[in-house]
């Protein structure tokens, strides 16, 4: 097969999380590296597997930053553009009291959104096994028309397409404009990752199996896996479905990146079984080790830089 394991494209930006205060009581803020696609790509990085990323920063420190880590993790910027007017993205990232986050973007507009259909290195599409990608690509023009354009080409090469809904509503101009795009991303997908609140507030029903009913009849994905925080996750496969429960720890810091961490494992098991006729424990399988990553990465400040190690999820695992 062609040159890459997965290619991502979409946000890479910098994620401002608090980080202790300063001697005058005000919020100290640590400029970390962050953007679904690219961590769901560290996490195949660190698991040997080989990925390139398209999207676009700005021609500013924080882009060179963004640039310095993606080389470092060891995914191809031969995909990564930078804008030269517009500054690189930037994501506040604050830890409301029972631990969840609360997020606030200065895009309007960012670099990500400003890649154009024109510049998406097609050859990159056509070289991988598997193309990822998530719903801030589709929050805004050109970069919504250069992600369906990507999806096309993957789509007319045969590759398999996994997509992260990744709601993030303040974003969206509506959330009917939401619904609506990560609408088309279900339709053009064979894998997706959808967490539970994502699933009832896409489906409007409070009971997750029947959520997953609704969506699997709308949308005919082969693999559907849920994301469900502490409770675990589960994967649904053609007639067979599976869940595993989450590795709880004392030691959680920030639930930052566990999901792209979890998605990267299950990516990188994906490449070797497929996404077609799993079995229930083959799927149990794969979430534990998914489960465990994720576990491990909300132990850590960040996420791009800090996913762990093959060895560690399997000391986890045993």
């Amino acid at each position: 097969m062609g040159g890459y394991d997965v290619v991502a494209m979409g946000e890479l930006l910098i994620d401002f999380t608090q980080n202790g205060l300063s001697g005058q009581g005000n919020p100290l803020f640590e400029a970390n590296p962050g953007g679904a696609p690219c961590n769901v790509l560290a996490m195949l990085q660190r698991l040997g597997r080989k990925t390139a990323f398209i999207g676009k920063v700005g021609r500013d420190g924080f882009g060179f930053q963004l640039e310095r880590a993606l080389t470092e993790t060891g995914i191809a910027t031969e995909g990564l553009l930078f804008d030269e007017e517009v500054h690189t993205t930037l994501a506040i990232v604050q830890t409301k009291e029972d631990g969840d986050r609360d997020f606030s973007f200065y895009r309007k507009p960012g670099a990500d959104v400003m890649l154009r259909p024109e510049e998406v290195p097609e050859h990159l599409i056509r070289q991988t096994r598997l193309f990822h990608f998530g719903s801030l690509s589709l929050t805004d023009e050109p970069v919504r028309e250069a992600t369906k354009k990507a999806v096309r080409l993957a789509e007319d090469a045969g590759i398999g397409i996994s997509f992260d809904p990744n709601l993030r509503k303040p974003l969206w101009r509506t959330e009917e404009e939401a619904r609506e795009q990560i609408r088309y991303g279900l339709r053009h997908c064979q894998i997706v990752k959808i967490s539970d609140e994502e699933l009832v507030w896409l489906t409007e029903e409070e009971d997750l199996e029947q959520a997953i009913r609704m969506l699997r009849e709308e949308f005919p994905i082969p693999l559907v896996l849920l994301s469900l925080g502490k409770e675990g996750s589960r994967a649904y496969c053609g007639s067979q479905s599976a869940e595993a429960p989450a590795f709880l720890r004392s030691d959680t810091i920030e639930t930052t990146g566990a999901g792209d961490t979890f998605m990267g494992c299950m990516l990188h098991q994906i490449l070797e079984k497929g996404y077609e006729g799993l079995g229930q424990e083959e799927l149990a399988e794969m979430l534990r080790f998914a489960n465990a990553a994720a576990a491990l990465v909300t132990t850590r400040k960040g996420a791009l830089r800090v996913m762990p190690e093959e060895a560690e999820i399997q000391a986890l695992l045993s």
